[in-house]
């Protein structure tokens, strides 16, 4: 059995490993845009720490019950253990079900729904940085609000120090991990049911 980084969340079965192989190249790609995401060539754009940082934020958003959640909160913990403990703590206040917003288009303006747009207080910017706390207003944004995201929210990043190529990561960053949650979700789900492969 060989073993990666969704492996490893799950806690892989030989069932649930021998599913995984008849879908060969969405496993390497998966572990590839990790490898990319979180081992990166360069962090010039965008810091180890702050990839932690944000990837705990983005994951625990979904609750703290979340396997997915839990490893990268460890990870953000293990590399900047004050701001990860600041982090973690308003992801739990900002946890939502979402997602939330309003259509424009006619036909679906009926199933807009409204929550919590995240705004970090001065106390967290203050703890955070102008840097961070954009990038997890930011985050919030993309998993909870995504359909609202604008050029007006980029300028936010941008004005907070952002560089278009860290923007792109960041963003990159917040999609992989929203699929990565729903690969494990489906996992854990077919474990749970006990469907061998």
């Amino acid at each position: 059995m060989t073993y990666d980084i969704v492996d490893r969340i799950v806690g892989v079965t030989p069932e649930l490993d021998a599913l995984r192989r008849r879908r060969p190249v969405t496993r390497d790609q998966l572990q590839a845009s990790f490898d990319a995401l979180f081992q990166p060539v360069s962090v010039e754009h965008v810091s180890q720490a702050e990839r932690e940082l944000i990837a705990a934020f983005a994951t625990r958003l979904a609750g703290d019950t979340d396997p997915v959640g839990t490893f990268y909160a460890d990870r953000a913990l293990a590399i900047d253990p004050r701001r990860a403990g600041a982090v973690l703590a308003e992801a739990a206040r900002s946890e939502a079900a979402g997602p939330f917003g309003a259509y424009t288009e006619a036909g679906l303006r009926a199933e807009s729904t409204d929550g919590e747009r995240y705004t970090p207080s001065a106390a967290v910017v203050a703890e955070l940085g102008d840097r961070l706390a954009a990038a997890l207003a930011h985050t919030h944004l993309l998993v909870l609000r995504p359909r609202e995201a604008s050029g007006a929210d980029i300028q936010r990043l941008l004005d907070a120090g952002w560089s278009a190529d860290g923007i792109v990561t960041l963003s990159q960053l917040v999609s992989f991990l929203a699929f990565q949650q729903r690969v494990i979700t489906g996992l854990r789900a077919l474990s749970r049911a006990g469907v061998a492969a």
